[in-house]
């Protein structure tokens, strides 16, 4: 990519269509999901290379208990080779690996293996990686509500004591979201963060979404003027 001014600075990725991508290639549900893993890896070389700060990854949604067992098991096995596998090469890259959800109902080693990981690159900055498991921006805002009443139940609640209380409090707010596989909404992904979010949907599936695919993205990110609310400069 030429032009590297004007880029985001947060990127978020709504990893979508893993499933059709396998049913297309008359292969198991798994079998997307773990061709999805490899993307995810192949995206956060490109993020490096590019110089972005943060890419956030929508990897396990709350909703998604919905689905069958055998597919949850599946998707929590990749997790656990992912955080497992690729640790060295995290902290080789200098990536920091924090994760935004809840660990409930989460097998306990695979709570100890995320532990681990954001324990052992913590103090990595030249990306931040963050997974967004067993989460769900519904979820989140009512947490963040609930935590700040228990803490103080008179106080007026500020826009940064609620800020402070959300998995993402450490991290901007994203600059550009991007969805794949030609669906066109959020689905529950960072609700509050993305109120001025730029968004971006592709009919790629997740596994064929690629360093073409971001560059693509970001160049269409680059011709958009934001203004905040603001006038037209």
């Amino acid at each position: 990519m030429k032009n590297l001014s004007n880029l985001p600075t947060h990127i978020g990725f709504i990893v979508d269509g893993n499933g059709r991508w396998a049913k297309k290639r008359m292969l198991q549900r798994i079998d997307g999901h773990k061709q999805g893993v490899e993307a995810i890896k192949k995206i956060v070389e490109t993020l490096l290379e590019l110089k972005i700060k943060v890419g956030s990854f929508f990897v396990f949604s709350t909703e998604n208990w919905k689905r069958p067992k055998e597919e949850i098991d599946g998707i929590f096995n990749l997790l656990r080779e992912y955080l497992n596998e690729d640790l060295n090469y995290y902290n080789q890259k200098g990536i920091k690996l924090v994760v935004s959800g809840v660990m409930d109902n989460i097998p306990a080693d695979l709570v100890k293996a995320i532990s681990n990981a954001i324990e052992v690159t913590k103090n990595n900055s030249n990306l931040i990686i963050n997974l967004c498991f067993n989460y769900g921006g519904r979820m989140e805002i009512l947490r963040a509500v609930n935590q700040i009443v228990k803490e103080n139940p008179k106080k007026e609640i500020t826009l940064q004591d609620f800020q402070n209380h959300l998995f993402t409090k450490d991290l901007p707010d994203p600059d550009l979201i991007i969805r794949t596989s030609g669906e066109k909404r959020i689905s529950n992904f960072l609700l509050f963060q993305c109120a001025y979010s730029e968004l971006y949907f592709t009919k790629t599936f997740w596994p064929d979404f690629n360093k073409k695919s971001l560059i693509k993205a970001l160049k269409n990110y680059q011709s958009r003027n934001r203004r905040f609310g603001g006038l037209k400069t």
